[in-house]
């Protein structure tokens, strides 16, 4: 899922913290240091992105990094909004064929699950980030919840606005989808278990269907 300076796109996070909407030089350096976040926790985990060998990868003063990224976890979050976009973009240009709603869900959360399974440091360290966040990481864990919903709606390929019913069955997914990732990257559930989970949950998304029919 290590994302490329050579491709910009639409910031997740459009502004330094607590700063104005980004000229296109601060941009290209924010893509930098995320950049240098994910290919150093791609290479070591959690422990191995200290902000100053982020800033001396990514060619900028230790000063400017912070200005943009207040902690390693602030920029962890970060390094995985930009993930999950770069999936979005790459999900909507392949979108899902399976025939279900359900299915399509699934197997587009097993995409991402093999992109993680490609570089399990990162994938490691983006979860711990996560999990270690506090509410000074709201906004970033919030457009990282904003963008997986994001993903599972296309998935669904609705028509209109989704029901209660299935923005419910959505966060559940969401839950299950944070809890495997968590108990796979601790060794504590097998790929196959991961499957198992993520299709029974999404059949979440089948029965509502069958009941609204």
């Amino acid at each position: 899922m290590t994302t490329s300076p050579s491709k910009p796109r639409p910031s997740a996070a459009p502004q330094p913290a607590g700063g104005a909407p980004l000229t296109e030089r601060q941009e290209a350096r924010r893509r930098r240091i995320l950049h240098a976040s994910a290919q150093l926790a791609g290479s070591g985990g959690f422990d191995a992105v200290q902000m100053r060998e982020v800033a001396e990868q990514a060619g900028v003063a230790l000063g400017t990094l912070y200005r943009y990224f207040p902690s390693k976890v602030h920029l962890l979050v970060a390094t995985m909004q930009d993930q999950l976009q770069l999936l979005h973009e790459t999900l909507r240009k392949r979108p899902p064929t399976e025939p279900t709603a359900g299915a399509r869900v699934a197997g587009t959360l097993m995409r991402a699950f093999r992109a993680m399974q490609r570089e399990p440091h990162l994938a490691d360290a983006m979860m711990r980030a996560l999990t270690f966040a506090d509410r000074s990481v709201s906004p970033e864990v919030d457009t990282v919840s904003r963008l997986t919903t994001a993903i599972i709606l296309d998935a669904m390929g609705l028509q209109g606005r989704p029901t209660p019913a299935q923005l419910s069955a959505v966060r559940v997914i969401e839950h299950t989808w944070h809890s495997a990732l968590i108990t796979w990257l601790s060794g504590r559930a097998s790929i196959a278990q991961v499957r198992i989970d993520i299709e029974t949950v999404c059949g979440l998304l089948d029965r509502e269907a069958a009941e609204q029919a």
